[in-house]
């Protein structure tokens, strides 16, 4: 019994030898990130504020009927201010 243990280790060892010389080594693939961290953080801001700036444009000139440059005008947005909270 103690032989056929010892048969079976040594053809187990061996089989995982062979394993290992014939399996190719896995490289890990160096891939690059796109994007670096600080452009990524910078990225999402830039995209809110130009998300911003679109949405009062199409609201105030196509949705409001005014015209699209007074959007830009601080007047506006004051009386707008002064309409909603006085």
């Amino acid at each position: 019994m103690a032989e056929q243990r010892k048969t079976s280790e040594a053809a187990a060892e061996s089989e995982l030898a062979d394993n290992s010389r014939n399996k190719p080594e896995k490289r890990k693939k160096h891939t690059r990130d796109p994007l670096p961290l600080v452009l990524k953080l910078l990225l999402v801001p830039f995209l809110l504020f130009v998300s911003l700036l679109i949405g009062m444009l199409v609201g105030y000139s196509l949705l409001g009927k005014g015209a699209a440059i007074d959007v830009f005008d601080l007047h506006t947005w004051t009386h707008m201010y002064d309409l909603v909270f006085k």
